[in-house]
C-alpha cells in the first residue's frame, strides 16, 4: 500500500491547478497526515448518481483533477459502447454538458467540453446556469451519446457534483455505472488542462435560445394535456411567493414558463438571484428546517397564502399554505406527490387500463390505492429517479402510458417534458391544479383531505440519522440482520414483521422463492419490513454520511395513523438504531 507521502506525491504530479496543488503541499509541509488520508487514500466514488463531494484537493473530493479523469473516463466508456447511427455514415458522438450558479461550476463545465472536444466530441450546451432537468430533455432532443450536469443540487455551498445522463435521457443505472467508473480507474495523467476558445469553435452547438424556445414548448404541452375539455375559462394562476432559494430557478420559471406564470410568483428578494454562498441559508434544501422562513415572511407581509420553492437547481418542488388557523402547512413530498397524482389522473382524457404511474419503495403506499381503487397501472421501483425513469420507459414500450412517477424527497417527473424530476414542471402542473380546485371551492389542503376520505389516511415518519462513517453504516445494519439470535428479527416493538426485503443481501418473504423482484445492490444497504398497517424502508443514502428511515402508516383517521408511524419510530430508534453506535437523530 502506498503511503500516505506517495499518495500526496502521485496527487501533484498530476494535478496542474495551482489552487489544489497549494492545498497537498501546505497539508505535507504541515504534516497533517489525518486530512491527507481523508483526501486521498480514496477516490471519490462514482455511482448511479455520478460524483458529488466537497470542493477540496484530493482524489476523495471534487476538483479539476477529478473533473477531468471522470470525464476522460465517460467519454472512453461511451467510445466502446455506442453503436454506430443506423442512418448511415458514422454520427459525431456528442454530449451535453451544462452547469449550475454553484462555486467553480462554470470552471468544472469547460473542464468537461475540453476533455471531451480532445476525445473528439460534439458538445451541445446552453454555456449559463440553467436548472438540471435541462440536461435529459436536450439528451433526447439532439440524440447525444450523454449529458453532463455540473451541480449539487440542494447540497451545501462548499459541495459541487458531476451528474450523468446517459443517451435515453435518465440517469444512468447497472451496468453502466459500474463500466464509466472502471474507465475513470485507467485514467491517467491528462494534457489538456485549458478549455479552447468555445465561439466559433465547429464542434460546439450553442443551444441556448432553442433550449428556452422548445423546452418551453414541452412545458406547454404538459399544460395542455392537463385542461379539461370545458376550459375555454380564462386559466386561474394564483398569486402567490416564490423562492428559489438562491438558485436558478427564477430563470428557468420565467423562460420556461412564460410572463403569465413568473408575473404570478412574487420573490423573496433576498433570495431571488442566483448566489452560490447561499447567505440565508446553509442547507438550500426546501424540506430543511427553516428553509421557507423568509418566504413565509414575504406571504405574510403580501397577504398570499401559497409559497412556491424550488431547490437550487430547480429540479425539485415545493409548496405551503397557509391555513385558516393561521398555521403555514408545508406539503411533504409524499402529499404533493399524491396531489398531483389525483390532478393527472383526473385530467386524463384515455382509458385507464394503459395508464401508469410510479413511485419507489421509500414512498407513499396512497399511490398504490389510488391505483387499485382507479384503475390505472402502478409500479414500484427501487429509490431514485435513475429508476422510475429507466422503468417508465420499459413500461411505455411495453405499450402503457406513464404520465407521472414521484419521490417523497419532493421530485416529481413528468415524462411528456422529460424522463427525470423538474421543479419548474411542478410548479406549472401544482398552479394548474390549484386554479382548477378553486373552481371546485377547493384548496390544495383540503384537496388533500378529500383524498385521504376517499384512499384512506397516510402519514409518515419519515426522519434520518447521521452516521459517523460508512463502516459504522454497514455495521448497524449487519447487526440488525442478526437481532434474533444470529437472524433476522421478527418483530418490531410489538408488531410481527410480516414481510422481510432486503435488497442488499437479495431476501424476500413475500415471494415464492424469497428473490426480491426489485434489483438487488451488495453495496447498498436497503431493508424493507411490513408490519401490517405500518411499512418501513431503512436504507444507507449513496451521497451523504445518512442512515434514512421512511416509515408510513394508513389508518381511518390521520391522528391514529400519525401515532402508529411515530411509535415504530421510536421502536426502531431503540432496538436498531441505537445510542452506541454514535448515530445522530435529524434535528437533534
Amino acid at each position: 500500500m502506498e503511503s500516505i507521502e506517495e499518495l500526496a506525491q502521485r496527487w501533484l504530479s498530476l494535478d496542474q491547478d495551482s489552487t489544489t496543488r497549494n492545498e497537498i503541499e501546505t497539508l505535507l509541509r504541515e504534516k497533517n497526515e489525518a486530512e491527507l488520508e481523508k483526501r486521498l487514500r480514496k477516490r471519490i466514488a462514482f455511482g448511479t448518481a455520478g460524483l458529488r463531494g466537497p470542493m477540496k484537493a484530493g482524489f476523495a473530493c471534487m476538483n479539476s483533477l477529478t473533473v477531468l479523469q471522470a470525464s476522460h473516463g465517460l467519454a472512453n466508456y461511451i467510445l466502446k459502447t455506442r453503436k454506430t447511427p443506423s442512418r448511415g455514415a458514422a454520427k459525431k458522438p456528442s454530449v451535453v454538458i451544462e452547469h449550475d450558479s454553484r462555486h467553480n461550476s462554470i470552471k468544472f463545465a469547460n473542464l468537461a467540453i475540453a476533455a471531451f472536444l480532445e476525445k473528439g466530441f460534439a458538445i451541445y450546451g446552453s454555456f449559463t446556469p440553467v436548472h438540471t432537468p435541462v440536461v435529459p430533455w436536450s439528451v433526447r432532443q439532439y440524440e447525444a451519446d450523454a449529458g453532463v450536469m455540473i451541480t449539487a443540487s440542494h447540497n451545501p455551498k462548499d459541495d459541487n457534483g458531476y451528474k450523468v445522463y446517459w443517451n435515453n435521457g435518465c440517469q444512468i443505472i447497472p451496468p453502466h455505472d459500474a463500466g464509466i467508473a472502471a474507465e475513470i480507474e485507467k485514467v491517467g495523467s491528462i494534457d489538456s488542462w485549458v478549455c479552447p476558445d468555445l465561439d466559433d469553435h465547429e464542434d460546439v452547438h450553442d443551444m441556448c435560445e432553442t433550449n428556452n424556445q422548445y423546452y418551453s414548448e414541452r412545458i406547454r404541452s404538459l399544460v395542455s394535456f392537463l385542461s379539461s375539455s370545458s376550459s375555454a375559462e380564462p386559466e386561474q394562476i394564483l398569486p402567490c411567493v416564490y423562492t428559489p432559494l438562491h438558485g436558478v430557478g427564477s430563470w428557468a420559471i420565467e423562460f420556461m414558463l412564460g410572463r403569465s406564470y413568473s408575473e404570478a410568483l412574487q420573490p423573496v428578494p433576498t433570495q431571488a438571484k442566483p448566489d452560490p454562498d447561499f447567505p440565508t441559508i446553509p442547507f438550500p434544501n426546501p424540506e430543511e428546517k427553516g428553509a421557507l422562513d423568509l418566504a413565509k415572511q414575504e406571504a405574510n407581509k403580501l397577504g398570499l397564502k401559497l409559497i412556491l420553492a424550488n431547490d437550487p437547481d430547480a429540479d425539485r418542488f415545493a409548496a405551503a399554505e397557509l391555513l385558516e388557523n393561521g398555521d403555514w402547512h408545508q406539503f411533504t413530498g409524499n402529499q404533493m406527490g399524491i396531489m398531483l397524482a389525483s390532478f393527472m389522473f383526473e385530467m386524463h382524457q384515455g382509458p385507464r387500463d394503459k395508464l401508469a404511474m410510479l413511485t419507489t419503495t421509500v414512498s407513499s403506499r396512497m399511490l398504490a390505492a389510488m391505483a387499485k381503487k382507479e384503475g390505472f397501472h402502478f409500479q414500484e421501483t427501487l429509490t431514485g429517479f435513475k429508476w422510475l425513469g429507466n422503468i417508465a420507459q420499459d413500461l411505455n414500450r411495453a405499450g402503457y402510458q406513464p404520465i407521472y412517477a414521484f419521490e417523497e424527497a419532493i421530485g416529481y417527473m413528468f415524462p411528456i417534458v422529460c424522463w427525470d424530476k423538474d421543479g419548474v414542471a411542478a410548479a406549472a402542473v401544482f398552479l394548474k391544479a390549484c386554479g382548477h380546485w378553486k373552481k371546485q371551492g377547493l384548496t390544495p389542503y383540503t384537496k388533500l383531505q378529500a383524498l385521504y376520505q376517499k384512499y384512506g389516511y397516510f402519514e409518515d415518519a419519515n426522519t434520518y440519522l447521521i452516521s459517523p462513517s460508512p463502516e459504522t453504516t454497514n455495521k448497524v445494519f449487519n447487526d440488525v440482520r442478526r437481532l434474533n439470535k444470529g437472524s433476522r428479527p421478527e418483530t418490531v416493538g410489538s408488531r410481527t414483521i410480516s414481510r422481510w426485503r432486503d435488497l442488499t443481501t437479495g431476501y424476500d418473504t413475500a415471494t415464492p422463492d424469497n428473490e426480491p423482484e426489485l434489483p438487488i445492490d451488495a453495496s447498498a444497504q436497503m431493508i424493507t419490513c411490513e408490519l401490517g398497517d405500518v411499512v418501513f424502508t431503512a436504507r444507507g443514502s449513496g451521497t451523504e454520511p445518512k442512515i434514512k428511515l421512511y416509515i408510513e402508516a394508513q389508518a381511518k383517521t390521520s391522528e391514529e395513523a400519525k401515532g402508529m408511524a411515530d411509535e415504530v419510530l421510536r421502536d426502531l430508534l431503540r432496538e436498531w438504531f441505537r445510542a452506541e453506535y454514535g448515530l445522530k437523530l435529524a434535528g437533534t
